[in-house]
């Protein structure tokens, strides 16, 4: 039988407002990192402070409330690129807009 252990940096939406979200509890965090707020939200951590981190929430922050839990991701900000992203119109994290259909490579 084989057991494993993984350690994960959760925390918790102390604030919310106009997609800025202030989180405790996120010690680990690094300048730009993406943070999973749960149910496909992405967050980009970008005010370290001691006791908190600032995150600005890249997507429909309206389902992110206070209290929820936030754990980090390990990866820096990435948007994927090729030629299938040629003259579309993107969001901030390379997804086509709910008007286009997917990118042909």
């Amino acid at each position: 039988m084989k057991t494993s252990v993984s350690r994960q940096n959760v925390g918790i939406v102390r604030e919310i407002g106009d997609g800025v979200a202030k989180i405790e509890g996120l010690t680990d965090a690094m300048l730009n990192e993406m943070l999973d707020f749960g149910n496909g939200v992405v967050g980009l951590a970008l005010n370290l402070e001691e006791t908190e981190v600032g995150a600005i929430i890249l997507g429909d922050y309206t389902g992110v409330k206070e209290g929820q839990e936030v754990r980090t991701t390990g990866k820096l900000l990435q948007v994927p690129v090729g030629k299938g992203l040629l003259g579309r119109v993107v969001n901030a994290l390379g997804a086509a807009g709910r008007w286009q259909g997917a990118g042909q490579e």
